[in-house]
């Protein structure tokens, strides 16, 4: 699993959220969702990255 204890910058609003705050959404493009994962920013729903979770 990732694991990160930096902040994400949001380049839609600005906003650094920290890892424990981001929202997890489902890959799109075929990604295992098993695998991977998306995290967005809570404040504005914008894409922050797309992280590697699991074997």
């Amino acid at each position: 699993m990732t694991k990160t204890d930096d902040p994400f910058d949001c380049q839609s609003c600005g906003e650094t959220v920290p890892f424990d705050k981001v929202r997890r959404t489902k890959t799109i493009g075929g990604l295992d969702p098993t695998k991977w994962q998306t995290l967005c920013c809570p404040s504005c729903g914008s894409r922050l990255q797309t992280i590697y979770v699991g074997e």
